[in-house]
């Protein structure tokens, strides 16, 4: 059984780094844990992969020391349960707006005594060779990660209640749907806002993360960070965008 190095990189305060991939592509998993990302957040909300690739996903992540974290489609409880018996260490969960969601989605990523997740004894367990029953879901619920998204101003008007549900151990707040539950406003509006719920979870003493941000503007991803946000995903197609654009500009100015 493996232990979540993200959830470890938290705890010792230091900065996490997330790729968002979007497509079936283990390599591109690969490639971001062989630069030193630390986690690949797996995109079954808008992406295509199915549980069979989100597995082989895993795989890579797993070879190559980056901590695979999935954002499901829906809050089901079994959506929950067949993501994380593919062996992904943590969940993000999309639309997340009151308390009782995060405390649905909370005991739906757990055994007992911590919430009522069905029991297997696959991949998360190392199918029963390495260890009891007893010792390997408290193993497997001390390593998970629940990380609700906050991304619609119903849930940021809810955000304090949100804060005191157990068992939620990262908010992720993200700007496209936030923005678009704000009507579109001004770009600096939405960061605006982002920075407030950023504050306001390390005041009560819980983990943040920000998504939704622009491959060509890391200062403000810095500014977020700054103001407390322990974490950052990017997308990888993004990242890669802006480096093919790079180089091919660079070579024509070369050429001259």
């Amino acid at each position: 059984m493996r232990v979540n190095t993200l959830k470890a990189k938290l705890a010792q305060g230091k900065p996490a780094f997330g790729a968002i991939v979007s497509s079936y592509s283990p390599e591109t998993v690969e490639m971001f844990g062989a630069i030193g990302y630390d986690f690949a957040f797996i995109d079954c909300e808008h992406g295509p992969m199915s549980l069979d690739q989100v597995e082989h996903m895993v795989r890579a992540a797993e070879a190559f020391g980056i901590t695979p974290i999935a954002r499901i489609p829906d809050h089901a409880d079994t959506t929950i349960l067949q993501f994380l018996d593919r062996g992904v260490q943590g969940i993000i969960v999309p639309h997340v707006n009151t308390a009782e969601q995060a405390m649905a989605v909370a005991k739906a990523a757990r055994y007992y005594p911590d919430g009522h997740r069905g029991v297997g004894g696959g991949r998360p367990h190392d199918y029963g060779v390495a260890a009891s029953r007893d010792e390997s879901t408290k193993f497997v619920n001390a390593n998970v990660m629940v990380i609700p998204m906050i991304e619609e101003v119903e849930a940021v008007k809810n955000l304090d209640a949100i804060l005191k549900v157990a068992g939620i151990d990262m908010l992720h707040v993200a700007a496209g749907d936030l923005g678009q539950s704000m009507g579109f406003p001004r770009q600096e509006e939405v960061w605006r806002v982002m920075e407030d719920v950023v504050r306001r979870v390390r005041a009560a003493g819980r983990w943040v993360s920000v998504g939704g941000n622009a491959p060509n503007n890391p200062q403000q991803v810095a500014r977020f960070i700054k103001a407390g946000a322990n974490a950052a995903t990017i997308g990888a197609l993004g990242l890669m965008r802006i480096g093919a654009d790079d180089y091919r500009k660079k070579v024509m100015e070369a050429v001259g």
